[in-house]
């Protein structure tokens, strides 16, 4: 009983996620980019908050009675820093999806298009004397042929948002790789908290400078932003976490990816977005790398952070 609760969390995580590109598509209608991730991050953070003090007085106690007050410190000091760092990375990743959907006007390109960081994710640890198998090269190749159809137009050129999009994706595997650093010296929720209040800030502090902040404008747009919020940063993050308890990580993860599909849905039955055939065929060919990479990628902490 108590698998099919968790699978069931995770089918709602995924849709969460999926149908937030929507959110962030038409919040934009209202505000700019920068002005809506730090409207969202903020509603996220104060979201997390009473999980966070429950949470992490418990998990004090336990580190005190276990193994005393200095590791309780380190506990501490891995949780503020694993924040902090996530924030900074988050910031850098969701504006660059916020541009990306901005200019590409398409939420389920979007959506497999930041997908790609569960195949960047690999790769990127080549760097890191990391070892990757042959199926995930096949993924890695699949992945670039199914990106070609989704963004080259005639003429071999790259749409603005397409470019945005890769690039967030890229910073969004830093972000995961970065996760599993930290993860496991520190509290996740209260990682999660700080660093959706240090990416607010941050986009805050951007649109100040780039962007004519209005109060007015912010309230018109209150159901994107909290839905982006409440359900993307809060709801959908603690029923992962609850999920993940009773689902085996290669399992989650799978059902997690089914967040690109139903980013794609969602920008098809709301915004009545279409599809050309070529791009259609491209973001099966981009799931199926996706799947397939799961299989071999068996992670515990990965899985914890997808796009915002």
């Amino acid at each position: 009983m108590k698998k099919w609760l968790g699978i069931i969390m995770l089918f709602l995580t995924a849709f969460i996620w999926g149908t937030a590109f929507v959110a962030q598509s038409v919040g934009m209608d209202y505000v700019g980019p920068f002005t809506f991730n730090f409207a969202r991050y903020l509603v996220g953070s104060l979201v997390l908050v009473p999980f966070v003090i429950f949470n992490f007085s418990s998990k004090k106690k336990t580190k005190q009675n276990e193994t005393g007050g200095s590791d309780t410190k380190k506990y501490m000091k891995y949780t503020v820093f694993g924040g902090i760092g996530c924030g900074i990375l988050l910031c850098i990743a969701s504006s660059l999806q916020q541009f990306g959907i901005m200019y590409s006007k398409a939420v389920g390109k979007a959506g497999f298009l930041t997908a790609l960081y569960i195949i960047l994710v690999p790769v990127i640890g080549l760097f890191f004397k990391k070892k990757v198998s042959a199926l995930i090269w096949v993924c890695v190749v699949l992945a670039t042929i199914g990106l070609y159809l989704i963004c080259v137009k005639e003429g071999f050129v790259f749409e603005i948002g397409d470019i945005f999009l890769i690039l967030c994706a890229l910073v969004f595997s830093f972000h995961i790789m970065f996760i599993d650093y930290v993860s496991p010296k520190g509290d996740g929720v209260t990682i999660s908290c700080i660093q959706f209040l240090v990416a607010g800030i941050l986009c805050l502090i951007c649109a100040v400078f780039t962007e004519k902040i209005v109060i007015r404008d912010i309230i018109k747009g209150y159901i994107p932003i909290l839905y982006a919020g409440v359900m993307s940063c809060g709801v959908a993050y603690t029923f992962q976490i609850l999920g993940q308890k009773y689902v085996e990580p290669t399992k989650a993860s799978l059902i997690l990816c089914l967040e690109s599909v139903f980013a794609t849905l969602g920008g098809w039955v709301i915004l009545h977005e279409v599809l050309t055939i070529k791009e259609m065929i491209g973001c099966v060919i981009v799931f199926i790398a996706i799947i397939l990479a799961q299989f071999v990628q068996k992670t515990t902490k990965t899985e914890t952070e997808t796009a915002y």
